[in-house]
């Protein structure tokens, strides 16, 4: 008796894991603006942190990995075509979704990848400052303003790193490795620098001694779930690329010379030939 799976049932298997990684993102973004988790955050600095980070990292991760646009109707259920320079087609009448996939996979460059890494490290600064956190604190209703803005940027910055059908990413493996890590530390600086900060950050946060966590401990934690999840996230794409260009170059530093210079030459928002 044979003991390979159908080709069929494996699309069901990767269907279904699509399925429920779309619902869990959705599932995440109402979590988090609703009570308890929308009071806790009134109240603790790490579920403040973990807001955050579900927002601007998770939600838009399984978003684009479930393939959200299909779970909405906004695409079709069938793959699209790969031809032979790994770029979509499609083999029916695309919908508006496949038609912008295709335009963009088409679109082979590093502009875009580094206007949406630029876009989150300004939107990770500004969300976190003190100013704004007290402000979410003090007004709950600003957290669907913020989900808002951190999700729809951080969807097209996943949309660039990973690949997602009927999305091609068209930044190389190194610029994909590169943009991983630098909004990675931006997390991290900015946990680090709560870590090791003095006095509190955030003065909306009301710690009663000798009740519940201590602002210390409040930092610490804070600092440990930023670190975690974006670790989480960003590790297994930047190793997953790095390994994927080391076996598909024959030469990776040559290839990477080459890059540099390119870009030297033609300027870093330049695109490939």
């Amino acid at each position: 008796m044979s003991s390979e799976v159908p080709q069929g049932s494996s699309g069901h298997i990767q269907s279904s894991v699509r399925n429920v990684l779309c619902a869990l993102g959705f599932i995440l973004w109402i979590v988090f603006l609703v009570p308890p988790l929308i009071s806790w955050t009134k109240s603790y600095e790490f579920v403040q942190a973990a807001q955050y980070c579900c927002f601007a990292i998770v939600v838009p991760f399984l978003l684009v990995a479930g393939g959200s646009w299909r779970c909405l109707g906004l695409a079709p259920s069938s793959e699209l075509r790969i031809d032979s320079d790994g770029v979509p087609v499609a083999v029916s009448k695309p919908r508006r979704i496949d038609r912008f996939a295709i335009r963009s996979s088409r679109r082979i460059g590093h502009r875009q990848v580094v206007t949406m890494v630029i876009i989150f490290v300004g939107q990770s600064i500004f969300w976190r400052s003190s100013p704004v956190v007290d402000a979410l604190i003090r007004h709950p209703w600003l957290s669907t303003i913020e989900s808002l803005t951190l999700i729809l940027a951080g969807v097209f910055l996943w949309l660039d790193l990973v690949e997602a059908s009927p999305f091609h990413p068209g930044a190389t493996r190194p610029y994909r490795i590169g943009v991983s890590a630098i909004s990675m530390w931006t997390v991290w600086v900015l946990a680090y620098l709560t870590a090791m900060s003095q006095d509190p950050w955030y003065r909306g946060f009301q710690h009663v001694a000798g009740q519940g966590l201590s602002p210390s401990a409040d930092q610490q934690f804070t600092a440990g779930v930023m670190w975690f999840i974006s670790a989480a996230a960003f590790l297994p794409v930047i190793f997953s690329n790095l390994i994927r260009w080391l076996k598909s170059e024959d030469d990776p530093d040559d290839e990477l010379y080459r890059l540099v210079r390119r870009d030297h030459t033609r300027g870093f928002f330049g695109t490939n030939p």
